[in-house]
């Protein structure tokens, strides 16, 4: 059997177990990694070197600086900022999803989500607002605000690797053209239409609601509050400027880590039990997939495929919506980062196949990989206001559809603007 043939068929296998999620995601990603040492098709080094990728160091520094945030109970002052501007329900509703997308931006959507939910059902239940129409915003922008930069999420770091693998340079806010307007309009659509889909439940009491209870960091010290929101903000600023302090982003990121751990803002034991092993396995193993299906050639078969499926000279375009669409379909029922780790490679293979700059397609998967609102599965932070939001299936499918489509239109247009198929 040709190595290609082989890793067709690993590929066929996580799509299924992606889907299904009857095992683990990642001993999914870590059984395609062994499969294709063990066949031949990488050597070992091959195969591993996805869990010393600079993108995985930085992936892991991150979930220390951002937990140090949520450990000292700066994440929840900020989210108590939301009262001060809200005075009626729709102004709750644009400063909960402002605070929260451009807090997810630079931290784990997941983790903002968490910490931000128990803020937002306090100012429920003290106001005449209803949690119902105030969640699933919260969780939404979450998702909305990690396509601001490149450490937003961890499909981020996948579509980022794939174009630097390339030699294509990328920067800090690389997805920020398309991510910034898709925040901002998405706001715009709950405040003016989307909040009136979403039921309205302010008498709801669920028995999650004590796993949500805000915990008490009156026992912190301000200077490890401060600490905690300086060393974030000193990490992301050398971060953005990278190339004019020349050190890497990884590099700062660890910095920042190290820093904050040695002064005793977070313990090392907290610091170690921030780090998402799941995604760290679920993105190493992804790589080996991905890099096995550039070296055999198997990318290139898949995209011929859906080359000639869409005719002899499908226009760039229509390569762009396509790939869009699957990517966006595949996230609402599996993993976000799971969905970009399997769709960059073949989009990278199809702009290659029609000569275009693989950038457009690249972003375009990062992006659609975000877009799982229609379902409460899509990603951790629907699944985790189901209960306490009052929320059935088809409230997602129906504010989270329109959302689909109000960000299809911003990438449809800004796409092809921002990166040319074909640059100068």
């Amino acid at each position: 059997m040709s190595p290609s043939t082989i890793t067709l068929l690993f590929l066929a296998f996580a799509v299924v177990m992606f889907v299904w999620e009857k095992i683990p995601l990642a001993l999914t990603a870590m059984i395609v990694c062994i499969g294709l040492t063990i066949t031949g098709v990488l050597d070992a080094k091959t195969a591993f070197a996805g869990f010393v990728n600079s993108n995985v160091i930085l992936c892991v520094a991150m979930f220390i600086v951002g937990q140090a945030l949520f450990e000292t109970g700066m994440a929840n002052k900020i989210g108590s900022l939301v009262p001060r501007f809200a005075k009626t329900e729709r102004q709750c509703i644009i400063a909960v999803m402002l605070i929260t997308g451009l807090t997810s931006g630079f931290l784990s959507n997941t983790g903002t989500a968490a910490v931000l939910i128990p803020v937002v059902i306090g100012i429920a239940a003290s106001s005449d607002f209803s949690r119902g129409k105030l969640l699933m915003p919260l969780v939404f922008a979450a998702a909305l605000g990690g396509n601001l930069s490149i450490i937003g999420a961890p499909g981020n770091l996948i579509g980022t690797n794939a174009l630097n693998e390339l030699g294509i340079e990328t920067g800090f806010f690389e997805y920020i053209g398309v991510g910034l307007p898709m925040l901002v309009f998405g706001i715009l659509y709950f405040a003016v239409f989307g909040y009136k889909l979403l039921p309205d439940n302010k008498d709801l009491v669920s028995a999650d609601d004590d796993q949500f209870a805000a915990k008490d960091f009156s026992g912190v010290p301000v200077w490890k509050q401060t600490a905690s929101l300086v060393i974030l903000i000193l990490s992301i600023l050398a971060m953005i400027f990278e190339k004019q302090i020349g050190v890497k982003l990884h590099v700062s990121a660890s910095v920042g880590a190290i820093i904050l751990i040695l002064t005793g803002v977070i313990s090392e034991k907290e610091a170690l039990r921030s780090i998402d092993l799941k995604t760290v396995f679920l993105f190493g193993g992804s790589l080996a997939l991905a890099s096995a299906l550039e070296t055999t050639g198997a990318g290139t078969l898949v995209a011929d495929a859906i080359i000639h499926a869409l005719g002899d000279t499908p226009s760039p375009f229509l390569l762009l919506l396509v790939i869009w669409i699957v990517t966006c379909a595949l996230t609402n029922f599996m993993s976000n980062t799971a969905t970009t780790a399997l769709m960059v490679p073949i989009a990278v293979a199809l702009a290659q196949g029609v000569g275009a700059d693989p950038r457009a397609v690249v972003v375009a998967t990062v992006i659609a990989g975000s877009c799982a609102y229609a379902t409460p599965i899509g990603m951790p932070a629907n699944t985790m206001v189901v209960g306490i939001g009052g929320y059935s299936f088809r409230d997602y499918v129906k504010a989270g559809l329109p959302l689909i489509g109000v960000s299809f239109v911003i990438c449809m247009v800004l796409l092809p603007i921002l990166f040319p198929f074909f640059p100068g």
